[in-house]
This record gives C-alpha cells, structure tokens and sequence, in this order.
C-alpha cells in the first residue's frame, strides 16, 4: 500500500478558511441617535415648491394663450396650466432628491388633485341646487301644502311639497319593515352558517347590489301590478325599493358581522349557550353599530329612487295616507316632473325638492359616519358608560347575594336569624355590622 503525503504548504490552501467574527471599534464618541421623520407633516420645502410650480405655470399658460396657441376657453387654459404645474414640479423635486422619492410626490400630487376636482364637484352640485331651490323652500307654505290648488302659473306663496314628503316618508318606511329583518337574518345566515348554498346566496347578493333601479320597478310592475291585479300605489313602489335596499343591507351587515372576534363567539360557546343565544346575545350587540350602519346606508340608497316609484307608484298633486290605494309622489319623482315644466315656477319648485331630499340624504350618511366610526367590540363613551352602569349594577347583585349566603349560614351555624345589617344590638348582629 503506498501512502502520498500531502505538502504542508498544499494542505494550507486546500483547507476552507476558518471562520472568524470581526467587531468593529467602538466609536469613542457615537453620534445623536436617529430621529425618526414625520412623513406626514408638510415639509417647508413642499410648500415652497409647490408654490413656485404653480406660479410658474400660471405664468406660463398666459404667455402661451396669449402669444403661441390658439386654443380658447377656460376648460383649456386650466388643463394645459395643470400639465405645466405637474411639470414643474418633478423639475424643482429632482434637484434635492432620488428617482423614488420624485414619483411618490408626482403620485401625491396627482392624487390631491383628484380630490380637489370632485369636491368642487359636489361644492358646485350643492351650491347650484340650493340657489335654484332656495326660490321654492326659503317660504313656509313649501312645507305645509301640497299642489292641488296651485298651478304652473301661481307664485311660490302657493302650493308646497309636503304630500311629497310625506309620500317618500311612507314609502321608506314601509321599505325598512320589509328588509330589515329579512336583510339582518339573511346576513346572520351568510356570516354564521357557512355553507356551499351560502356562497351561492352571497354571489347572488353580491350581484343585486348593481341591480338598475328601472329593473326593479319593472319587476314590482309586472307581477304585483299586472299579473296580481293590484293598483299603482306606495305598497307597491315600496316593494322595489325593499329589492332595492335588501342587498346593500345584506353585504353592508355580513362584513361587519364577520368582523366580531371569533373569541368572544368560543368564550359564549364554552359556557353552554347555545348557537342562536350566542348570536342573539354576542354577536349582534356586538355589532350593534355597523348593523345600524347598514341600514342608514340602504335607506339613502331607496330613499332617492325614482324609477320604482314612476312606474309602480304614478303621480299625485295631493295628499295621499293610504299605501295601498290611489296614486302616491316621493321627492325623487316629484323633482324628475317638475323641473321638466317650461314654467319657472313649477322648476324652482322642483329644485326646492331636490335641495330637501340632498339635505335629507346628506343626514342619513352624516349619521352612518357617525354610527360607523367604532369597529365591532369598540365601544363609543356613550356605550362604555352604559357598560360600567351595567357591570356596576351586577356587581351590587353578586355582593346581595353573598351577604344573603353568608347570613343563612350564620342562621344555620346558630339556630336562629341575626338582626339586619345597620341595626342595634349586640352580639350576632354586631358580628353583622
């Protein structure tokens, strides 16, 4: 057998070098700690930027429509000054910082400025409705009559649109009754009883969210209408605008409802209750707010239809108190005919319905912010007060009867009852005290 020896020098550089931690020196004097920076807070720089950007592009399209092109108009002056802000701008922010930063303040910009134009939108939709409405509601018979003895030709100290509201009043609330509790149980369904039918039931809601209106009036039309019998009426526009409203109360409550903590449904669960106390007493207190959220939000959606109500409910100058009998206007309905009349009274007049029913729809979302703004399981103060009175109150139940315990067992240890609590007497009843 013969045996080769290896060089030491070979076996040094055939071995893998050994592995080594190197520790860096510590600085003598380390430098002020990092500061973390505030990325929402606006920047002195931004502003300045932001600033010259404008003027300069302001600048710019005057020189422009003045001297070069031959566009006119203000639409066009403003996009092409909007370009040239745009432009400007990634030119000032590319001198101080890198390719990254220079798109997210061009995405930024890009986004604020979409906000802008559509709350000029809505400022403009706002202002222009309640000027021209201002004509019709700014007199008090607008609220109190109705426009049975007022014609296109009478001023605005005649005729109102009360029967109107009380029409869309009626309707709504005929709505809620329906599809509050079929839109809450169908959402406890989807949300506590998954299934393959329940996916099939979600689909199918998902999809009627982006139901036409017109598709819903013509539905009500054909079959309780002309294939029952029955009369145009408010019962019936009721019943599209139930259709309607059921979807956006269904998925609006099942989001919220599989929101709850899945520990609060296990630790009711583990006590013994059964399936439905649980619901009944966990889940939907629980979800109080965004249940309530749900369906303010369906009944902004109904209350501003107006094709169920032309083709199920037809149109009345008058009062009308009965769903289900003769001819019953909304607010939506109203506005559609008015302002279609060639009389600037009867159009003033239907602005005014406008401005009321945009005022009333503007308080249902108000209110749906408000009612949504806690997530399941957070408490408002209003709540949390409510909670501490509560858990004070069973408190104060638990003590009585400790003490009512504790007293049958003296009772039982010496054959006879002691004295109340905060009476005189010695003995056991000083023991009491």
């Amino acid at each position: 057998m013969t045996t080769t020896e290896i060089p030491a020098r070979s076996a040094r550089r055939a071995a893998p070098p050994a592995r080594r931690t190197h520790v860096p020196a510590s600085a003598g004097h380390p430098g002020a700690p990092e500061v973390q920076r505030n990325l929402s807070r606006t920047r002195r720089e931004d502003v300045l930027r932001i600033v010259g950007a404008a003027a300069a592009s302001i600048a710019s399209s005057a020189w422009l429509f003045t001297q070069l092109l031959p566009a006119q108009g203000a639409l066009a002056f403003v996009l092409v000054t909007y370009v040239l802000f745009v432009a400007y701008f990634v030119v000032l922010i590319s001198f101080d910082d890198d390719r990254v930063t220079v798109l997210d303040r061009v995405v930024g910009v890009l986004i604020h400025s979409a906000a802008v134009v559509l709350l000029l939108a809505l400022a403009v939709v706002v202002v222009f409705t309640l000027a021209r409405g201002s004509q019709a509601f700014r007199h008090a018979n607008f609220w109190t009559q109705d426009l049975s003895m007022a014609g296109p030709l009478d001023p605005m100290t005649v005729g109102g649109m009360a029967h109107a509201a009380v029409g869309t009043l009626i309707m709504i609330s005929i709505a809620l009754v329906i599809a509050i509790p079929l839109g809450l149980l169908c959402a406890v369904f989807l949300a506590e009883f998954p299934s393959p039918f329940a996916r099939v039931v979600r689909t199918v809601v998902e999809a009627m969210t982006a139901l036409p209106s017109i598709v819903c009036g013509l539905f009500i039309y054909a079959t309780y209408v002309l294939l029952l019998g029955f009369d145009k009426s408010a019962f019936a526009a009721s019943l599209a605008i139930t259709i309607m409203i059921l979807p956006i109360v269904v998925r609006s409550a099942d989001v919220v409802l599989r929101l709850v903590p899945a520990t609060l449904k296990e630790a009711s669960l583990a006590t013994g209750a059964s399936q439905w106390r649980t619901i009944w007493h966990v889940v939907l207190p629980t979800s109080r707010s965004g249940l309530m959220t749900a369906v303010v939000l369906g009944t902004a959606r109904g209350i501003g239809e107006t094709s169920p109500v032309l083709l199920t409910a037809g149109y009345t100058t008058f009062y009308n108190f009965n769903p289900f009998s003769g001819p019953m206007v909304s607010l939506p309905f109203a506005t559609f005919t008015l302002v279609k009349s060639p009389e600037p009274t009867q159009v003033a007049r239907g602005f005014g319905a406008a401005a009321v029913l945009m005022v009333l729809v503007f308080v249902l979302f108000l209110l749906a912010r408000l009612m949504g703004g806690k997530g399941a399981g957070v408490q408002s103060p209003r709540g949390a007060r409510r909670a501490r009175a509560a858990s004070a109150r069973v408190l104060a139940r638990i003590e009585q009867r400790e003490l009512v315990s504790t007293l049958e067992e003296w009772e039982l240890a010496a054959g006879q009852r002691p004295p109340a609590a905060g009476t005189g007497g010695t003995g056991t009843g000083a023991v009491a005290r």
